[in-house]
């Protein structure tokens, strides 16, 4: 009798573990928050409520046509950012990395879930965005490489975007070419910057704390 009990409790115990395995495996496949932290701050530095001269609006610059593919409605930078993190998710599961050009810049990898197709529930999209608020300062670290002409980096994406608020359109390519060239010029003249046309950290910063390019 007890060898048939504790059989019996063992293939209970063994049962559960299979359902519950079952259950999380597929959330698990999912990017790791900090590949969805990386991709906003490099494609929005880390703001939800951007809206991009060129079209591309909210933490994961969507357009409006890829938003709607996914079930978005109105504009997504005036979506809550638990929406924008479920509606990114439902993209990645749908297309992989392949919408975001950021995600190739870092090298983002795809995993199991990538172009799965299922449709997440919100739960599952849940643990993208820790902490949704900016850093206090507003202003992402100086990625500690100084930019010239002809660099090509994921953080320069970050600078370009920012620089838009000053009337710029950016594309954001996070290539410095003549563009970035001008404005960086621009910007060190109206915060008295050596106009030495390379992105420092003096530079870096004043695209968030100094003064805006006459």
């Amino acid at each position: 009798m007890l060898v048939r009990s504790l059989l019996i409790t063992l293939l209970t115990a063994i049962a559960a573990f299979g359902v519950q395995a079952v259950l999380t495996n597929p959330a698990a496949a999912d990017p790791p928050a900090g590949s969805w932290a990386r991709l906003r701050m490099c494609e929005s530095s880390g703001r939800y409520d951007v809206a991009a001269a060129h079209g591309h609006y909210g933490a994961y610059q969507f357009d409006l046509p890829t938003w709607r593919s996914v079930g978005g409605t109105g504009y997504p930078h005036r979506a809550s950012p638990r929406e924008q993190d479920y509606r990114a998710l439902y993209l990645y599961r749908m297309r992989g990395w392949q919408p975001w050009t950021c995600a190739r810049m870092l090298g983002l990898r795809e995993d199991a879930s990538a172009r799965s197709k299922r449709v997440p529930t919100w739960a599952e999209a849940a643990y993208i965005g820790s902490g949704h608020a900016p850093p206090p300062s507003g202003m992402p670290a100086w990625p500690g490489k100084v930019y010239a002409y002809g660099d090509c980096d994921a953080p320069l994406r970050i600078w370009q975007l920012r620089m838009n608020r000053f009337g710029y359109d950016f594309q954001g390519t996070g290539c410095y070419y003549a563009e970035t060239r001008a404005a960086v010029l621009a910007l060190q003249r109206a915060n008295g910057i050596k106009t030495s046309g390379r992105l420092g950290p003096k530079t870096w910063r004043a695209a968030w704390k100094g003064k805006p390019p006459a």
